[in-house]
Formats: structure tokens, sequence, C-alpha cells
């Protein structure tokens, strides 16, 4: 298997910061397979993904003004209405309660799908840790409030319509909750990688118009499966917390 090259901030994490993380896998009991160069690509660039959104959203606050808007919060004031109007459109109850965490989920893995186009960083979606990840942290989302919300009723989600089909359809509906996460991670995967991949060799083959429209081919997917995968998470909360489901 081709090794894996590493990015340039990565580099700087291995040489600057290779004891802390060699110290925190060390108390994880882990290791890594090469004690100088512990830290991944993929782990770097979600650390810079996550601290770009909080710089931008720390200048957002600063600017905030409901007189005068800034074109930055125009940008989220869409994104709020986007990700309001979906939760309305799948029919969540008491939405907004839920708006903040699937908000910020739309937020990361968009900003994870994108930051791969600029040269030199990588797209962490990129690699299977990071939307298995992603999929568990909704699955335990869902899975959670699903509880607090409905207590003993949302076990009665799994037994069926009628009691007597209950020994068929808890395990089939324990089937289709466990498939979530891995139907979450690898769609997200699966189509990140092949849209960068794709871009990449043909970037490699010509350098002017054919690029650009991979390039926008690659845009339209990363959008594409950032929605898919929040509508999905949308979906899941509003059955988990409905007691219609």
């Amino acid at each position: 298997m081709e090794a894996e090259i590493e990015l340039a901030l990565t580099g700087l994490f291995n040489q600057y910061l290779a004891e802390p993380a060699n110290a925190v896998l060390g108390m994880m009991g882990m290791a890594a397979e090469n004690p100088k160069h512990p830290w991944p690509n993929w782990l770097v660039m979600e650390i810079l993904v996550v601290a770009l959104i909080m710089l931008t959203v720390a200048l957002l606050r600063s600017q905030l003004s409901a007189a005068n808007p800034g074109k930055l919060q125009h940008v989220f004031e869409l994104i709020y209405g986007f990700i309001d109007d979906t939760i309305k459109e799948v029919g969540v109850h008491h939405g907004d309660r839920y708006i903040y965490y699937i908000g910020t989920v739309f937020v990361f893995i968009l900003s994870m799908n994108l930051i791969g186009l600029i040269p030199g960083l990588d797209s962490p979606t990129n690699f299977i840790y990071v939307t298995v990840g992603l999929a568990i942290s909704t699955f335990i989302y869902y899975n959670f409030f699903g509880i607090k919300e409905l207590g003993f009723s949302y076990v009665k989600q799994f037994l069926g319509p009628v009691w007597w089909l209950a020994w068929l359809m808890v395990p089939v509906e324990l089937i289709s909750h466990f498939v979530r996460p891995l139907s979450l991670s690898v769609r997200l995967y699966g189509n990140m990688y092949a849209g960068e991949q794709v871009t990449g060799v043909f970037t490699s083959l010509t350098r002017i118009l054919i690029p650009v429209i991979f390039i926008l081919l690659h845009i339209f997917v990363a959008v594409v499966q950032t929605y898919v995968f929040t509508l999905l998470t949308t979906i899941y909360i509003a059955q988990a917390t409905s007691e219609e489901h």
C-alpha cells in the first residue's frame, strides 16, 4: 500500500508536537506506528478546520449588527434559515432544541469537504476515521435525545405496530439502527474520496479548462454530501423524538 504523503502542516505538528501526541496515545494505551510522526494528515486537517471555524465565529460575533449586517453575517443567516427550513420540513418536534447540533454538523462537514480544494491541504472527510466519528456522534445524539424526550416510550418504537410482531420487529429495528452509522460514514467517505481522486487525476493532466470543470464538480459533490448527511441526521432525530414513530 502506498504510503501517505505528509502535508507541510502535518510535518510541523510532527516536528514540534510529537511528544505530546505520543504522551496522549500512551495514556490511552495506544502507540503510534511511527513515534516520530504520530500526527496523521486527517487529524491535523480536522484541527485546522475547527480552528478556522472558531476564528470565523469569533470574527462574526464581534461584527453582529441588526441594523447593518455584513456579508459574513448574511452568509450565516442564510445557513441558519436553510437548516431551520429543513428541520421544519422534516417535522422535528421542538426543532429549535436541535438546530445547534444540526447546524454545527452542516458547517463542520461542509468546511472539511471544501478545505481540500486549497493547495497543500486535504479534506478530512477523505478518511474513513473522520466520517465514522461523525456518524457515531449522530447515532449517540439522536438515541440520547430519543430516550430523554420519550423515556420508555422510545423503546416501544422497536416493538412494531402490534405486540405479537415484536419478536420479528425488534431485531429488524435494531439492525436498521446499527446500520445507520455505517451507511452515513461510508456514503460520505466514498463520495468525497472518489471526487478527490478524480479531481486530482485531471488536475495533473491539464492546468486550465478541465480542472476548473472538475473542481466545480467537486464543490457540487461536497455541498450535496453535506446536505445528505445533515438531512439524514435531521430525519433520525425526528424519528427518535416523535411519539408517532
